[in-house]
């Protein structure tokens, strides 16, 4: 009998603390970065978002799914994405901010690996 009640309590450490892995990684919150800190271009991105454009590449401002659910979970549509130009680089680069609807940024300068959430 003792084996059983050992091998249950392996059983719910083990799924406790998967799950508790699980609720902190998606409710956990992301580094931040003051705005005054982002390089010069994510400066520059955030000013024309603020300000509605113009953006300088056609993709700029399309929906970004959080495929990769390193930001908050929200609906579809909730946040848009816009290209930080990369010095020395003739396509868009790795860089991004991502606009939510409540007026919060995130940055990455990985494509997408890991995000900042812009103080201001």
């Amino acid at each position: 009998m003792q084996v059983w009640l050992r091998l249950l309590v392996v059983f719910w450490l083990t799924i406790g603390s998967a799950a508790a892995f699980t609720f902190n990684r998606e409710s956990q919150a992301v580094d931040t970065i003051p705005a005054a800190e982002l390089p010069y271009e994510a400066q520059r991105t955030l000013t024309l978002i603020k300000t509605g454009g113009p953006f300088p590449y056609a993709r700029d401002g399309i929906v970004f799914g959080n495929y990769e659910k390193r930001l908050p979970q929200r609906p579809r549509g909730y946040y848009a994405e816009y290209t930080v130009k990369t010095p020395g680089r003739r396509d868009r680069g790795p860089r991004r901010i991502i606009a939510g609807e409540q007026r919060e940024y995130y940055y990455t300068d990985d494509h997408y690996r890991t995000f900042r959430r812009i103080r201001e």
